[in-house]
């Protein structure tokens, strides 16, 4: 393989210079005044600051709502991730047996994913309103009365639901592309070991899949996180005060319209620890469980 050489030593800086330079702009310099901000009550108009210390993050760790909302986000993201890559892989591998139509198959699929998020919420909610939502009344069916805004479980129903149809489409993709680069030698010596097709795809096919599912669950953690954001304000937005909400939006809620904002950067930086910790986990520990070969 021949080797790049550049002219001058300094020819490849200057071409990561414009990059560094967003990163630099758009993560750390926000990052390190979130960081400053977190130990200051500092005045929402910008007239003055005062150091608090630790105090904004004893606050907020003693704080029985947050630690609510906390549990909220940790039940929200394990529910959102899960059947995210479930129903994902289901459809992939269902449309990988397709023959006929299956181009159609897969338009229909896909599609959804070019959907904003704000605009999932805002249908979402025409698909659980109270008057003309069709979930609302195939729940009735069974004695459920679905009051989305006001009921917080049935809000926390509605956020899971829409959150999960919103991100299939993205796993699908990934996963369809999985299993369409397992070679058919591969499938037809599996055949031929195991005739039982759920134990050949749980023994040989989702194993090839580690890669891929591996790079969708981190994928979808982060999505989980901090993606849902437009959802859960279109679905929360001017309801009632006792609705679920994710610590993304917890941030948002103190910080714009509490202007707290020594309070809402002191839950940014435990929120950035949070998300530190998370992806040391899932490289250190589950990516060691992934063969790339």
């Amino acid at each position: 393989m021949k080797r790049v050489q550049f002219s001058s030593p300094t020819l490849p800086y200057l071409f990561l210079l414009p990059q560094m330079a967003v990163i630099f702009v758009f993560f750390y310099w926000p990052s390190i005044q979130a960081v400053k901000s977190s130990f200051f009550l500092e005045d929402p108009f910008g007239f003055g600051s005062s150091f608090v210390g630790l105090d904004n993050y004893r606050g907020i760790l003693e704080s029985a709502e947050y630690r609510s909302i906390a549990g909220f986000t940790a039940v929200f993201t394990a529910l959102v991730t899960f059947l995210s890559l479930a129903f994902g892989l289901l459809l992939a591998v269902k449309a990988d047996t397709v023959i006929r139509g299956n181009s159609t198959y897969k338009t229909l699929l896909i599609s959804v994913y070019a959907i904003a998020p704000p605009v999932a919420g805002l249908i979402g909610m025409m698909f659980f309103d109270q008057h003309i939502g069709p979930f609302v009344r195939f729940a009735a069916l069974f004695g459920w009365d679905m009051k989305i805004g006001l009921n917080y479980f049935d809000t926390a129903f509605a956020m899971v639901v829409v959150s999960v149809w919103k991100q299939i489409p993205y796993n699908f993709i990934f996963f369809l592309s999985g299993l369409q680069g397992i070679s058919v030698s591969v499938r037809e010596a599996a055949a031929l070991d195991c005739r039982s097709g759920f134990r050949r795809f749980w023994t040989v096919i989702l194993p090839l899949l580690a890669p891929t599912a591996f790079f969708l669950f981190v994928i979808n953690v982060t999505y989980s996180l901090f993606d849902t954001f437009g959802i859960v304000d279109v679905m929360v937005k001017d309801k009632a005060a006792n609705n679920p909400i994710t610590l993304v939006y917890k941030v948002y809620m103190d910080g714009f319209r509490g202007n707290d904002l020594g309070g809402s950067s002191a839950q940014s930086v435990i929120l950035m620890i949070v998300v530190f910790v998370l992806t040391v986990f899932q490289f250190r520990f589950i990516e060691r469980r992934v063969h790339y070969n």
